[in-house]
């Protein structure tokens, strides 16, 4: 049985075939390290977990849920903004609930993408926004993300009939894989440019509370005339230990919020309503969280930085995420090194090439296993290294 020929065309995912590597290594009884998957180790705050399981046990809430979102789970996202951004969002007609923001990521490029479309994908980037495009259709048009320009795209070296054929430009800062923030001015150059050829921009905003020595992340939507030509993408996942709780949320240009919700009611059924109470009280509770896990993750970017420096590779420190962007040793491409590490210590890194090709050269370390595993796996590195 043939499958569709964009089955054929779409890349293993990345995460999943770590996922198989972990399980090969400790098949064979070796003590694996993941490096390689952005998940945190770390509890969801017992105050939301206390709303969840108070929720769960309202018959009300077992029966399907809004297609688009409690308007209570809304309202909350917008009040969030406001606090945060001090931006103002009409909850119902700019917010869309999403489960998890990887799921609207995929479905945008269904709303707005037909077959043979251009897409402009950060190289490297997170493969969703890749294997999205390619699901529905389109073609995805890389955008190369280089340390000679801070690994932010040159919008004027994308082709002239490259820019009028796109549909969709994706843009994540602070970057997964590369850690890099967003440097002043150019949200308004990405403005611009879309304004002049009808691009819908998608700003993936995971990473907006993962910050340090007191930077803080712009929104997108803060920029004037945004918010006519885009969206912004945001999740529970990151800021508040909840990857696995699947709550997310789209916000933004209206028709937009509107065209993504028309294929959402086609495909799903919504987020489990006492998982967007939970979220309410994570985005309206107690926000203590947010400063601890800057800490615990800047404490550990000098674990992996510092012990690098020992081995002779130089990193600089990034000011935001939940990880490292390290060049890979002389002689080494990404994916050799990565298995290196991997056949001599048992620690998974993540090859750089699997973002894109001008990820190549490059690894990326996750920060989200517990400092004593963190420096085992860096004291293993460093020993074979």
């Amino acid at each position: 049985m043939k499958p569709a020929n964009r089955i054929a065309d779409l890349p293993p995912y990345l995460f999943a075939e770590i996922d198989k590597k972990i399980n090969n290594k400790k098949a064979e009884g070796v003590d694996v390290i993941s490096l390689g998957i952005g998940d945190p180790i770390d509890p969801t705050p017992d105050n939301i977990i206390e709303v969840l399981c108070r929720q769960a046990h309202v018959p009300a809430n077992h029966r399907y849920p809004s297609y688009f979102g409690m308007p209570a789970f809304r309202q909350a996202v917008a009040r969030w903004y406001k606090k945060r951004f001090d931006l103002s969002f009409d909850a119902d007609t700019e917010v869309l609930a999403l489960i998890g923001s990887k799921e609207g990521i995929a479905h945008i490029a269904v709303a707005y993408v037909d077959p043979g479309d251009v897409v402009l994908v950060p190289d490297p980037g997170y493969p969703v926004y890749k294997s999205g495009t390619i699901l529905a259709g389109g073609k995805p048009y890389f955008m190369p993300l280089k340390a000679g320009n801070n690994f932010m795209p040159k919008l004027d070296e994308i082709p002239g009939d490259v820019a009028k054929a796109a549909k969709l430009m994706f843009l994540n800062y602070p970057n997964n894989p590369t850690s890099a923030i967003v440097e002043d001015g150019f949200f308004e150059k990405v403005v611009k440019f879309a304004k002049e050829n009808d691009i819908v921009v998608c700003h993936d905003f995971p990473y907006s509370e993962v910050t340090f020595d007191g930077y803080v992340a712009p929104s997108f939507l803060s920029t004037p005339g945004a918010r006519d030509v885009g969206v912004e993408f945001h999740s529970l996942s990151k800021t508040y230990n909840m990857t696995g709780w699947r709550c997310g949320w789209v916000l933004g240009n209206a028709s937009v919020i509107e065209a993504l919700g028309r294929v959402k009611s086609n495909i799903d059924s919504g987020v489990f309503n006492a998982i967007q109470y939970a979220g309410i009280e994570a985005l309206d509770g107690p926000q203590d969280i947010i400063g601890k896990m800057r800490d615990i993750y800047k404490r550990r970017q000098s674990i992996v930085v510092e012990s690098l420096k020992e081995i002779g590779i130089e990193v600089t420190p990034s000011r935001a995420t939940i990880y490292v962007w390290v060049p890979v040793p002389e002689g080494h491409t990404s994916a050799s090194f990565a298995t290196l590490v991997l056949d001599k210590t048992g620690v998974v890194i993540s090859p750089g090439g699997a973002y894109g090709p001008s990820g190549e050269g490059y690894i990326r370390i996750s920060l989200t296993v517990p400092d004593s595993r963190l420096k085992e796996a860096m004291e293993r590195i460093k020993k074979t290294l």
